[in-house]
This record gives C-alpha cells, sequence and structure tokens, in this order.
C-alpha cells in the first residue's frame, strides 16, 4: 500500500473539515533556492495546486479556498503581478474541462477592481461552465484582501441603508457568503501569520503552520495536516 493511501485510511470520515484554506506560500523562495527564476516558482506551484484539489476532492472535502493572488501582491514588481496574473488565466483556461469532469465548481473570490476585462471574463466563463457540479467547491482568492472585504461588506450595508450592522448582516454581505467558515487554514513556508487572508471567517479555525514551501507541499503533507486536524479538540469558546 502506497503512503497515500495509508494515510487515506487513517483518516476519519465523519469528521473530515467541510472548509480547508491555504496559503500559498513559498514559491519566490523555491525558485531562488535553485537559481531559477521567480516565475519558476509560480509554475511550479501550478503543479502543487493540481495534486491538493485532486486529493481534497478524492476524500471528500467540500470547500477548498487558495489564496491566489492577494491585494498587498500589487507591491511587487509589475512584471511579477502581470506573470502570475497570466499564468493563473491561462492555467484555469488548460484545467477548466479537468476541473468540470472531476465535478469540481470553481469559484474566485476578491475584488475585481484592478483586474482586467479579459481576466474577469474568463474567471466568469469557469464559474458558468462548472456551476452544476456536485463535487469540491474550489474558491480561488484573486485580489483579495480580508481588510478590504470587511469594508466592502460595511458599504454595502450602508449603501443599502441598513440601520444596524449585526454578524450576521455583514457575513451575508462578505465575498465568501455562499460558503461556510474554514475548519482548517494552513500555511506553508514557515511563516506563521494569517496576511490578511479570511481575517473575519477564521475566527474560530484551526490553524496549522508547515516549513514546506508550497511547490514540495504534497498529498502526503496535506492528508497529514487533516490528520493533525482530526486531533484536536473544538470549543468555539465553549466548555466541553
Amino acid at each position: 500500500m502506497k503512503s497515500e493511501e495509508k494515510l487515506i485510511a487513517k483518516i476519519k470520515k465523519n469528521i473530515i473539515p467541510k472548509h480547508i484554506a491555504i496559503i500559498m506560500d513559498g514559491n519566490g523562495r523555491w525558485a531562488k533556492q535553485r537559481n531559477f527564476p521567480r516565475l519558476k516558482g509560480h509554475k511550479a506551484g501550478v503543479e502543487a495546486v493540481r495534486k491538493i484539489v485532486n486529493s481534497a476532492g478524492h476524500i471528500g472535502i467540500k470547500y477548498l479556498t487558495l489564496y491566489a493572488f492577494s491585494t498587498e501582491n500589487w507591491r511587487r514588481p509589475e512584471s511579477e503581478t502581470k506573470a502570475v496574473l497570466t499564468l493563473i488565466e491561462k492555467t484555469l483556461m488548460l484545467e477548466i474541462k479537468n476541473l468540470a469532469k472531476n465535478n469540481v465548481i470553481v469559484h474566485f473570490i476578491g475584488s475585481k477592481k484592478e483586474l482586467s476585462k479579459s481576466f474577469i471574463k474568463k474567471i466568469d466563463t469557469a464559474y458558468q461552465k462548472t456551476k452544476n457540479n456536485t463535487g469540491l467547491n474550489l474558491i480561488l482568492a484573486v485580489n483579495y484582501g480580508g481588510r478590504n472585504e470587511i469594508v466592502d461588506a460595511v458599504n454595502s450595508l450602508i449603501a443599502s441603508d441598513t440601520k444596524k450592522i449585526t454578524i450576521e448582516n455583514l457575513s451575508n454581505n462578505l465575498y465568501t457568503n455562499k460558503f461556510p467558515d474554514p475548519d482548517l487554514v494552513i500555511r506553508t513556508s514557515g511563516e506563521i501569520r494569517i496576511s490578511n487572508f479570511l481575517i473575519w471567517q477564521s475566527a474560530y479555525s484551526e490553524l496549522l503552520f508547515t516549513d514546506t514551501l508550497w511547490p514540495d507541499f504534497s498529498k502526503e503533507e496535506f492528508l497529514k495536516a487533516i490528520l493533525v486536524f482530526q486531533k484536536r479538540t473544538r470549543k468555539f469558546g465553549a466548555v466541553k
């Protein structure tokens, strides 16, 4: 039996996390360690995405959110931001048939303000082609920032003349209003922070940090993260 199969056999089916969110960090460092251009690190990161999406769907995860491009990433050199967004766009178009075939629904969260018309058209197409599927909900966070999301939600409530802001109505105006909060947030690369990612939604998420750089994050490590999650006790502020 392969190591991946052994790990799957250990996972308790009744407490699989419904929603896993991942901060995919370390592409640039992975490339630097090998004296490669940074873009090659991002391309290697795409291969890791394929593996983890496949694994998540196979074991029955219902929601997988991947932090693909943050609002802060615009601070990087223009050549890199253009290259990364183009890579996301091209990869999506190449993968869409395979994702649809594998019963994956593709969603996007984030602001569309700075994104090109071409990019917006393609992400809308990806959703339209997969929206009737019933398997894994793959949520790609592009031009996403948690603080901006909360501000947008508040402004939406103000515009609708809402008299009182509550946890419920604010949650219903977030980009993620169709999805449950993440049970588990994973960050690769050794950094121990959430970097403006799902800051409202992760209030009671379990956090797991690994030194592994994202391109090296394997199916086995993903499955081990789920096993770690299953050993934790979630009390949500109460006493059991």
